[in-house]
């Protein structure tokens, strides 16, 4: 580890960044994560302390991860990240920051790009190739992590997300990344879409085999053979990273019956009376049933079924 340390602190599933004064003579008025000199957890921990007001008691140091060179003033610096865990988010910014502002981690782009911050200390720009390289973002990612969505064909997600599992779990050239991505999910209410957790975007791009997004035109070079029915990772280069609140209302399970009313007008899609139409006359959450009426029969007749057996065609206003 070096002496240099930048700590993002994290509550839930907010992020804490804090900005800099205006005095500061190195970046002044801009937002990164808790910049430090130290080369143990104490006293990483105690930097938090300083300039966030979070008591020790709130705060966990989880990891570390290789340094980074940033470049402060005319030199060049090895800036270790950590990941600090708080189960508080109460903040008194002291030291050199002056505000706090806790966010979703997808927007740590987004916020540069809308308060028009952040500029020297997120990333460093080549002037000859006009490379740019989000400091900041792959930073935080070294020692977290990031959702992305990866666009597939309609009814090929579980095909898509077991090759995905499958190649991980192989010996090839995709070895080096198993330890880059951390999860494969399809949620079943989004077709068409894959969520990757990974550490940065590329790693995603490289075990898909595709990169530069769906356009034919603008991709780039094939990382490895291409998973078929596997489009593209949603999102342009300093947009990919999908924000949380977007995404967990489908991770979280919900009730087979969640949405359905009584009154609503419902299609029966499995058993003995698939594709008839009934009207829901109550609703059993704790059981996840509905009764309903048959909706064109000849004799009134009341069925029980479970509720991701029918789906909702006509709702009550």
């Amino acid at each position: 580890m070096t002496d240099s340390f930048v700590a993002y602190v994290r509550h839930g599933e907010k992020l804490l960044l804090l900005r800099r004064s205006v005095d500061d003579p190195e970046f002044p008025e801009m937002w990164d994560g808790i910049f430090g000199i130290g080369v143990d957890e104490a006293e990483v921990i105690g930097r938090v302390i300083e300039c966030t007001g979070i008591e020790a008691e709130h705060l966990t140091a989880v990891r570390f991860a290789p340094d980074r060179g940033v470049t402060i003033g005319n030199r060049i610096h090895d800036v270790t990240p950590w990941l600090v865990l708080s189960d508080s988010d109460e903040t008194t910014p002291g030291g050199l920051y002056v505000e706090a502002e806790w966010i979703d981690p997808g927007h740590i782009v987004n916020l540069d790009l809308e308060k028009g911050a952040l500029r020297s200390l997120c990333y460093t720009e080549s002037r000859e190739g006009g490379h740019v390289d989000w400091l900041l973002r792959d930073m935080y990612g070294d020692v977290s992590s990031y959702l992305y969505v990866v666009k597939t064909g309609i009814g090929a997600e579980q095909r898509v997300a077991m090759e995905m599992m499958a190649r991980l779990s192989g010996s090839g050239s995709l070895a080096m990344i198993q330890k880059e991505i951390f999860a494969i999910l399809h949620p079943p209410a989004m077709r068409g879409y894959v969520m990757v957790e990974s550490s940065a975007r590329h790693h995603v791009e490289r075990l898909i085999g595709r990169t530069g997004g769906r356009d034919r035109k603008t991709r780039g070079v094939m990382l490895s053979t291409p998973i078929k029915n596997a489009k593209a990772v949603l999102g342009g280069s300093d947009s990919a990273e999908a924000p949380l609140k977007d995404i967990i209302p489908y991770l979280e399970p919900k009730a087979v019956t969640s949405g359905i009313e009584v009154g609503c007008i419902v299609e029966i899609i499995s058993g003995a009376f698939k594709g008839e139409k009934a009207r829901v006359v109550s609703v059993a959450e704790s059981k996840e049933e509905v009764s309903m009426e048959l909706f064109e029969a000849d004799i009134p007749m009341t069925l029980n079924m479970r509720g991701d057996h029918v789906r909702v065609i006509e709702r009550v206003e």
